[in-house]
């Protein structure tokens, strides 16, 4: 075995000449693992993913997933599927609820209502466990020819040169040991990710110097209590000596199950410390409780310094974490799979330029530096302000006034949050910055770099279900000329490319656009009222990064 610290950093050389066992090596197979998985197989990709868990682990992460999320799922044939492993029934509710002091306290506000946004999106937003959601996504992985699983294995070594990689893996159970060899390996394999430091990536800390408990518990005597809130499935509490950090309940299904999450003083184990008294002092009454889990772990942010190393490239936790606030985590993850699969797929496929690769780190670690600052860092900052300003035992009528402009500014974050690609190297029409943001706002205007939202066309068809696999090219009300420029030039770059001619009466003309090129991602490309060959070229060029602007 060569010595570790050259296992993944050598370049320049070429591998022993052996025959590739596949084109990607995933390593993990948790939600994002797996969805790269389906979405680099449903393109034609072969590829084995790498999981040390023969079964999902019952641990109730991950739930909140956004419409956005349900988008990936429903074009990866599991939309349905996921709905359906749902622990709670439709009819009771997703919403969230933030109170001051304890549940059952006097102060409290609707949280997150992402059904503000919904007209934005294709699909409608969903929760379930994280473990549900993993089961339904390996089910569709299974049915995929050009995926192979290895689930009770795990990847120690990985050596790369100019024609690929190597992967070496080990079983857990019996030590028998492979390498595979690929043209790139993905490590998706959390935030201790081996994979990233095997592959010479160095992260960033941020430190918040608190020790975090989850706990995972049964109780019907909670919900009992907590009927007072009717469709809620997720609670945050608010303490002053918390400073700005929460005491977070979450349903894991209707009537028994939750987890609950929370600081705790450094030192805290599982047996010196009174948890039974720590939720009941979160709610504001005694219940009963049955503990099912109790784990720790640091409250940090963490974020890759690249998400690339040659042919070595994280996703998910691997590539940044965060504390759990906000439901950010699981859904970032996804799109990180999302933006990188069609990438690998036509750089592996032929039509990729040198550059598309590149802007997979550009635009999605953009994104979740954003996340962090813009979205988690500054709620924990603006609610340690919030509760060292306001007391109602010390100003009952600034607190109130206070309290009620938090409940009214409270769907800013929803409306805000809204992952775009503006400034990207392979975005069309924008001034070139960082890549990427998640502050936005949600339009049905067609603009390069934002997802496209969908609308009703004269087909009949909804916009999304007018999609192609790869580069899509709407026509609203465009001549046959200006459609042929850019499917002339599409077929000379060898580009796979849709063109849909529609009218541009009804909802299509809320694209305010003639021409609108969407990416395979959904994001909207390039779009504007004229382009003829020269432009067309330019225009596919850099949105598969054969040039730069």
């Amino acid at each position: 075995m060569e010595p570790k610290a050259q296992r993944a950093s050598e370049r320049g050389r070429r591998l022993t000449p052996k025959p590739f066992d596949t084109d990607v090596v995933l390593v993990g197979g948790g939600p994002v693992g797996t969805g790269l998985a389906i979405e680099l197989a449903q393109r034609g990709v072969r590829c084995i993913l790498v999981e040390r868990y023969e079964m999902p682990q019952p641990i109730p992460k991950g739930q909140n997933l956004t419409q956005r999320t349900m988008e990936h799922f429903h074009f990866w044939g599991v939309e349905e599927q996921v709905r359906q492993a749902r622990t709670i029934p439709p009819e009771y509710g997703i919403g969230g609820l933030t109170a001051y002091g304890t549940l059952l306290g006097e102060y409290s506000y609707d949280w997150l209502q992402r059904e503000r946004v919904q007209q934005y999106y294709f699909c409608r937003n969903e929760r379930l466990p994280q473990y549900a959601t993993e089961a339904a996504l390996r089910k569709r992985l299974a049915q995929l020819e050009s995926a192979k699983t290895m689930y009770g294995w795990s990847a120690d070594a990985v050596r790369q040169g100019n024609d690929g990689v190597e992967v070496d893996v080990v079983a857990r159970g019996d030590g028998e040991r492979r390498t595979l060899r690929a043209k790139y390996v993905v490590g998706c394999d959390g935030s201790r990710s081996v994979i990233r430091q095997l592959g010479g990536i160095s992260q960033t800390l941020s430190d918040h110097d608190r020790t975090m408990v989850l706990l995972v518990f049964r109780s019907t005597g909670l919900h009992d209590l907590l009927a007072r809130y009717p469709g809620k499935s997720y609670y945050n509490v608010l303490q002053p000596e918390l400073e700005g950090y929460w005491k977070f309940f979450g349903r894991v299904d209707l009537g028994s199950t939750w987890f609950f999450h929370a600081p705790v003083p450094a030192g805290t184990t599982s047996d010196n410390f009174d948890f039974r008294q720590y939720l009941i002092d979160a709610v504001g009454a005694p219940f009963d409780v049955e503990f099912r889990h109790i784990g720790f772990w640091d409250l940090r942010f963490a974020l890759a310094d690249r998400y690339r190393n040659g042919r070595v490239f994280i996703a998910g936790d691997a590539a940044h974490s965060h504390p759990p606030y906000g439901g950010y985590g699981v859904n970032t993850g996804l799109e990180d799979a999302r933006n990188l699969g069609w990438k690998i797929a036509a750089d592996l496929q032929g039509w990729a330029g040198p550059h598309l690769l590149d802007s997979y780190e550009q635009e999605r670690r953009a994104v979740f530096e954003s996340t962090a600052r813009d979205f988690i860092a500054k709620s924990i900052e603006e609610d340690r302000k919030f509760l060292r300003r306001f007391d109602p035992k010390k100003d009952r009528d600034a607190f109130e006034r206070a309290w009620s402009d938090r409940a009214s500014g409270a769907s800013d974050e929803v409306n805000a949050f809204e992952p775009n690609y503006e400034g990207s190297m392979i975005v069309c029409g924008a001034e070139r910055n960082a890549g990427g943001s998640a502050v936005g706002s949600h339009a049905f205007k067609a603009r390069p770099g934002h997802h496209m939202a969908p609308a009703a066309l004269s087909s009949g068809k909804n916009a999304f279900e007018s999609l192609g696999e790869a580069f899509t090219l709407f026509g609203f009300g465009a001549e046959n000329e200006e459609l042929d420029a850019f499917g002339i030039q599409a077929q000379a770059m060898r580009v796979p490319l849709r063109v849909v001619p529609v009218s541009a009466e009804g909802e299509a003309s809320r694209f305010e656009s003639r021409l609108m090129l969407v990416r395979p991602d959904h994001f909207v490309a390039w779009s504007g009222n004229c382009a003829g060959a020269d432009a067309a070229r330019r225009i596919l060029e850099q949105s598969v990064g054969m040039i730069m602007r």
